[in-house]
């Protein structure tokens, strides 16, 4: 797979989960098992737009230069981001919040983990 087609993907996900919780933080809580009150639909929205921000950010680096700071900080950042997602979400699931719909996250942050992580540490090294 391409990058810009990696990044493309990545950013379309992280935008729908932004979306999703900045504008229904409770109903798409729900789906997870998990009801919120008025303090975490208060924190859904802020993560919400953090993801859509991430969205943006992400987008942006489709087309721009791999080897270049700018691509590599964004690798970067979204390595980390789903790789800390990704232990928050097992905590969860081995911890009992949510039901099983979690697993779907621990593989959607492990998925992109992995690609941010290729793309970073990897193929930037072989090209």
């Amino acid at each position: 797979m391409k990058l810009s087609t990696f990044l493309s993907i990545a950013a379309v996900v992280a935008f729908l989960f932004g979306a999703a919780f900045l504008l229904a933080p409770a109903p798409t809580v729900s789906i997870y098992g998990v009801t919120l009150d008025t303090a975490g639909k208060f924190i859904a929205r802020y993560l919400g737009s953090a993801f859509i921000g991430v969205a943006v950010l992400t987008w942006c680096a489709r087309f721009a230069n791999p080897q270049g700071q700018g691509v590599r900080a964004i690798l970067s950042g979204n390595f980390f981001l789903c790789s800390t997602g990704l232990v928050a979400a097992l905590f969860d699931k081995f911890y009992g919040v949510g039901n099983d719909m979690v697993w779907s996250t621990v593989v959607i942050y492990f998925l992109l983990a992995i690609g941010f992580g290729y793309f970073r540490f990897v193929k930037s090294t072989s090209s």
